[in-house]
């Protein structure tokens, strides 16, 4: 079988791009263990938006959020980057991306383990992939007991002390489906504004 040129050159882009994608995934995860916020923010266009369970809003804050939380909490920490599926349509790609967490904590238990996946849009812009979107969500967390599975407050070690409206505000975002309604399926993955505005209300409420 022969190929030609435009379509090698066309194999050889779609490499190049998985590729990008695939670092700028592995570049958050450093990033985070690092605590290297410029690390970190690289992976995200200046725009994008982070659900991340207790968090909802811009990259640059939400970095914040989580090099403040990691401090306070951990010793220690480290993302593991597991299984991850891209599917490239143009300048867009819709990935998913199975992750494990693990902690070496201040207080309490002395180590935590969970996992889950990030499911993200990402935009190439000017030549540069990053994420324009992401959801984490949470499929399992190693507790003191078993989490239920419809309460998705009762994935993160903090649970005890969220407040009431906290939990309901996790409760009504995304959550891990065993069926095609999980969010990895959503085509075109949008976030929803009304709930970066919420959070951003309760917070300053708060």
């Amino acid at each position: 079988m022969t190929i030609s040129m435009e379509q090698l050159h066309l194999v050889v882009m779609e490499l190049q791009d998985r590729a990008d994608i695939r670092d700028c995934v592995h570049r958050y995860a450093r990033g985070a263990d690092r605590l290297d916020r410029e690390l970190m923010l690289s992976a995200y266009h200046a725009d994008a938006i982070d659900e991340h369970g207790k968090f909802v809003g811009t990259a640059g804050d939400f970095v914040d959020w989580a090099m403040k939380q990691h401090t306070d909490a951990h010793l220690s920490h480290q993302h593991y980057i597991l299984n991850h599926t891209c599917e490239l349509d143009g300048d867009m790609a819709h990935t998913e991306t199975y992750f494990m967490f693990v902690s070496m904590n201040r207080q309490g238990k002395p180590l935590t383990m969970n996992g889950g996946r990030y499911v993200d849009r990402f935009e190439k812009r000017e030549g540069v992939w990053a994420i324009a979107y992401r959801a984490c969500l949470r499929d399992w967390a190693m507790m003191d007991e078993r989490p239920d599975m419809d309460d998705l407050s009762s994935f993160t070690s903090t649970r005890s002390l969220l407040s009431a409206q906290m939990r309901t505000f996790m409760n009504n975002g995304l959550g891990a489906k065993r069926d095609r309604s999980d969010p990895s399926y959503h085509r075109p993955l949008h976030a929803d504004l009304e709930r970066v505005r919420a959070y951003t209300e309760m917070k300053r409420r708060a």
